[in-house]
């Protein structure tokens, strides 16, 4: 009788635990989560053309807004990407998205704004900022866009 109320205390203690540990797991899932939600859009005119882009709640996006309105000339890459190295740093959280979606602004390094224009699986490293909606191929040229706040 007393062993089985051991046992008893001890599953149900158990059970607690693993109520617990997957409770915590939930809500820093969740609160990661939170950061990758869109905090607001921006503007994004490439040689005349706007376009809407969704901006994530990360440090990293935020820093970036803060500095708007900019222009730059961004430097054609591969065939699938636009870049420019910036002359500040942002801070970063670099990931391996593994697949590059059309219109995905990213941040390469913590100085090197990329906007890609075709879809395409990745090996590099970046820190995503946000997604500009209905790209259009961008061409193999160099182009001027500025980025604007709503």
């Amino acid at each position: 009788m007393k062993r089985n109320l051991i046992i008893s205390v001890s599953l149900f203690i158990l059970l607690v635990i693993i109520i617990l540990i997957i409770t915590f797991n939930v809500k820093h899932k969740n609160e990661g989560d939170k950061q990758m939600e869109n905090i607001n859009n921006i503007s994004v005119i490439i040689n005349d053309k706007k376009y809407s882009a969704t901006i994530l709640d990360n440090e990293t996006a935020q820093k970036f807004v803060s500095k708007l309105p900019q222009e730059f000339e961004m430097e054609e890459l591969n065939g699938n990407e636009k870049y420019v190295y910036m002359d500040y740093s942002l801070p970063t959280d670099e990931k391996n998205p593994e697949y590059i979606q059309i219109g995905d602004i990213m941040l390469y390094n913590n100085n090197c704004l990329v906007i890609f224009y075709k879809s395409f699986i990745t090996n590099y490293r970046y820190t995503k900022i946000g997604h500009i909606d209905n790209l259009d191929d961008l061409g193999n040229d160099n182009i001027i866009v500025r980025f604007e706040k709503n």
